[in-house]
């Protein structure tokens, strides 16, 4: 949420408008539907969707407070995957991205969102904590 915040912030600064994007990671969705039986796994995506549209409008009312011209995308892939191609789908100037800032064996284990985005962007990407 800072980061979005910071997003929101920067693009007034700048006369910019955002695109605010959730990502129901794949990997993760096909791990929790693992857990349930057989007929509940739509009720497994259809509880991330809900949860990542109450973020995306958390951020739409930012900018809608900031006068900021906001768009919304909830998709789901690879996270990293989905963010640079809407990127460079939508010739996108600057992806601003938060991290949990993970160490040692857990980020090996779990991966970077943040590190593949900037390592494939197709534009700078600032990263926050």
């Amino acid at each position: 949420m800072h980061a979005a915040e910071y997003g929101v912030n920067l693009a007034k600064m700048l006369g910019a408008q955002i695109m605010v994007v959730y990502v129901i990671d794949s990997v993760v969705l096909d791990e929790a539907r693992s857990f349930f039986k057989v007929g509940e796994h739509e009720d497994v995506e259809l509880r991330l969707k809900q949860a990542g549209q109450r973020y995306i409008n958390y951020v739409l009312g930012l900018a809608e407070k900031a006068s900021v011209k906001a768009s919304s995308a909830i998709a789901k892939g690879r996270p990293f995957d989905v963010i640079v191609h809407l990127a460079e789908e939508s010739n996108v100037g600057l992806i601003v991205i938060g991290t949990h800032g993970r160490r040692g064996t857990e980020r090996i284990l779990l991966g970077s969102v943040a590190e593949r985005v900037i390592e494939y962007s197709p534009c700078p990407v600032l990263v926050l904590k």
